[in-house]
């Protein structure tokens, strides 16, 4: 099969841009174009402009700052000819049928032979799309259309039409999912397609419903956020952050596409508020404000709501919705048989967007899998819509719509009938089909979910903080069970009991370090070194630390590979296990870095040791014992963190032979080979020696430190605790003809640590951080 070495994008606005940008961090090289600006000497302004965006822009679109090298920028009328190697073209123009079509016709004159060409469109069908298209581009030609921003939103959905070759679906699908890490959707070619069908109708009517019953938006986001498994934003965040002037477009484009008959359009007619919002360029994050805002007062920001009646702005206030409570013990179902009017709000939602969606299969998609994935990946839902019938019980809910006189679709019908959308035999997970049969839920070749391990099975070790679970072939996983997968004493025990395990059972072959998320692991918990702290039992700190620091190095040490692969965040101790690893097996969206520094403390369970050792080791550091102090001091005592896994392989987190995973749903399975791979022949690394400079390091340190204070950018407990890190970096009194081993820089650490703990300064941080999740700078 043919594959994707180069692309293009045409259109270098934000979402073209942001494509492009994502192309590249799969190493493809991508040209992009757009039109010649109308003003200007400068014909690839609109283009190199777009390039220059990117660079700046936060969340960084680019996995690696070197990537915008690989974009080759330039205009529609010069540099057409730049399609001629391309192997595939994303047309991501306006969404006007008339402008995508005459570029179709230019596009078709320059490509090569078989190169595949896609409309990043998101609402228009393609069936529209390919009338008067050359027909020599009509079996190349596809829908792929991407969520924004790329980088980050996982869903992809491909349009096939029946001309469509099934070979160039399936390039864009594998290069979609391996390369660029997508959760890729099927979806027919219907409007909208499966996300935003469904996505435009729920933000409407969530809208609509909210207006009628008379909740403030600050009670429909907390009625309409996480008792639904939908991100905390809520809609009408959600609608601030895509843009409320993007709603009209939606609006009349879904509008002119659907039948008169769709629920949607009974829905959808105008809302004076938003009218007025628009007038007065309330647009949402892009503007001024949208439905929240944020108003200086001084020195502080007060976060404001505005009035769906009155559309005048007031503080915002925390829900006190009784309804919203008893989601907490009930789930979903206990807030929508809640009487008050968050019950009756919820109630509103389930009832109308549940009952659409299910009576869009197979009209939108081929089975209720495709649709529930779509909305997790492309809306960031925990929980897709019919795993979330399935919560509230797929009879009660088909009871409970009859009992209303609503309409009962007839899939949801056949589910209150069979017990439900989904279910499981053994450890096979199976889904209900428009049939009225049950079939498996199949994953692509190469992909393995620590869920899909677990169901129907036993943990072969567990504990409050950990469970290890077999993943077949002499492979175990160790997961994280604790809140925010921090780690404590429970964690190490786990450790100990599978280093047990291994030495009592020699058919193992070694062990993945990994957990489903969101995150891989916050570090240690603070918790519980605060409240030792604050009744002054140092010796439990003493031993929580020297326990760390034994489990990490028979981990380093284990006769046996363990690889750790994380995703999300990996800060402090959570960073430590991946630099006590044999492999690293990234997800690319891997956050890692030592942040200690920023609740008073330093690395201490070898955190400072492995970043000295691995830059001693760095070919493109001068050789000595300061260069690599120098640069450990600066990442550590600046708290850096990694913002993808490529910049913690530029940090030096991540070695040179650490492999990146793209796609979340098969780094389980990658790691598990990386595992299988070491395990041949395999040793455990020896212990290393290091020369470090003593006292002297420390002045030259402390100099650079004193450079920082007078500009005030460093705070004086940051002086205390970056002086502390520059003594154990530098080898405390060490000489630089001394070799310190491994053990004595663990011992410097844990002295370091001890003491800091001690300082009020650091206890006051640590309990600001628990309060507010945020750094304390005193």
């Amino acid at each position: 099969m043919a594959e994707i070495k180069k692309a293009a994008v045409i259109g270098a606005g934000v979402m073209g841009a942001g494509i492009a940008a994502h192309i590249t961090n799969a190493g493809v090289p991508v040209v992009l174009l757009d039109i010649v600006p109308k003003d200007g000497a400068n014909r690839n302004a609109i283009a190199e402009g777009a390039v220059a965006k990117l660079q700046k822009a936060d969340p960084a679109p680019f996995m690696s700052k070197r990537n915008a090298n690989l974009i080759t920028t330039g205009n529609l009328e010069d540099n057409l000819d730049l399609l001629a190697d391309c192997d595939w073209i994303v047309e991501a123009v306006i969404e006007r049928l008339d402008i995508k079509q005459d570029l179709y016709k230019k596009v078709e004159k320059h490509r090569k032979k078989g190169s595949v060409v896609s409309s990043n469109t998101s609402t228009i069908p393609l069936k529209e799309l390919t009338a008067g298209m050359p027909e020599s581009m009509v079996p190349d030609f596809m829908i792929t259309h991407f969520f924004n921003p790329p980088r980050y939103m996982r869903l992809l959905e491909i349009v096939g039409g029946p001309k469509t070759r099934k070979d160039a679906l399936q390039m864009v699908r594998d290069f979609g999912d391996i390369r660029l890490g997508k959760g890729v959707v099927v979806a027919k070619d219907t409007p909208g397609f499966i996300g935003n069908r469904i996505g435009i109708y729920w933000m409407q009517n969530a809208v609509v419903e909210a207006l009628n019953l008379g909740l403030s938006i600050d009670e429909a986001d907390a009625v309409g956020s996480r008792p639904f498994g939908i991100p905390k934003t809520g809609v009408f965040g959600l609608l601030d952050l895509i843009g409320i002037d993007l709603m009209p477009h939606l609006t009349k484009s879904m509008l002119s596409l659907l039948p008169k008959t769709d629920p949607y359009v009974a829905i959808s007619g105008e809302v004076p508020v938003v009218t007025t919002m628009l007038k007065n360029g309330w647009i949402g994050r892009k503007g001024p404000g949208g439905f929240y805002r944020l108003r200086k007062d001084g020195a502080n920001k007060i976060k404001e709501s505005i009035n769906l009646k009155t559309g005048e702005y007031a503080p915002s206030v925390k829900s006190g919705l009784e309804s919203v409570d008893a989601g907490k013990k009930g789930g979903l179902k206990g807030v929508v048989e809640h009487a008050d009017k968050g019950g009756r709000y919820a109630w509103k939602l389930a009832s109308k967007g549940l009952t659409y969606t299910a009576a869009l299969v197979p009209e939108i998609a081929d089975t209720i899998v495709d649709v529930d994935e779509a909305m997790k990946d492309g809306y960031g839902w925990k929980t897709g819509p019919f795993e979330l019938i399935d919560q509230l019980g797929a009879k009660w809910f088909a009871d409970k719509l009859a009992a209303e006189k609503m309409t009962v679709p007839p899939l949801l019908k056949l589910a209150a009938e069979k017990g439900g959308f989904y279910k499981t035999e053994g450890k096979a997970l199976k889904y209900l089909t428009v049939a009225g049969d049950y079939k498996d839920v199949v994953r692509a070749p190469g992909v393995l979910r620590l869920s899909d391990v677990k169901r129907g099975a036993t943990p072969i070790i567990k504990n409050p903080s950990a469970k290890v679970w077999d993943l077949g072939d002499g492979v175990a996983c160790f997961e994280f069970t604790s809140r925010a997968n921090s780690l404590d004493p429970m964690t190490m025990q786990g450790y100990k009991d599978v280093l047990k395990l291994f030495k009592n059972d020699k058919t193992w072959k070694g062990l993945v370090i990994h957990n489903e998320g969101p995150n891989f692991s916050v570090g240690a918990n603070i918790g519980l070194m605060l409240f030792a702290a604050n009744i002054a039992i140092y010796s439990e700190i003493e031993t929580q630390i020297e326990d760390g620091q034994k489990t990490y190095m028979q981990l380093k040490q284990a006769p046996f590979p363990v690889v750790a692969a994380p995703l999300g965040m990996a800060l402090g101790g959570g960073c430590e296990i991946l630099l006590h690893s044999a492999a690293i097996q990234a997800h690319a969206e891997t956050y890692t870095g030592l942040v200690e520094v920023g609740v008073g403390v330093i690395p201490a369970w070898g955190g400072c040791k492995e970043m000295l050792l691995r830059f001693k080791k760095d070919p493109k550091l001068p050789k000595g014992p300061v260069p690599a102090v120098a640069k450990a001091f600066e990442m550590i005592g600046t708290a850096q963190v990694a913002k993808s896994a490529f910049e913690a392989k530029e940090m030096g987190i991540l070695r040179k032979d650490d492999g990146i995973s793209m796609n979340r749903d098969r780094l389980l399975a990658d790691a598990k080979a990386k595992v299988l791979k070491l395990a041949e022949n395999y040793a455990p690394p020896k212990e290393e020696t290091i020369s470090l400079p003593g006292p002297g390091g420390v002045a030259a340190l402390k100099v650079a430190l004193q450079g920082l204070m007078l500009q005030g950018k460093v705070t004086p407990h940051d002086e205390t605790v970056s002086l502390a890190l520059a003594g154990v970096l530098t080898g405390g009194k060490t000489d630089f003809k001394d070799e310190l081993t491994e053990k004595d820089l663990l011992k410097l650490e844990r002295n370091a640590f001890l003491e800091l703990a001690k300082n009020a300064k650091t206890l006051a941080r640590m309990e600001h951080m628990l309060d507010t999740g945020k750094p304390l700078r005193n």
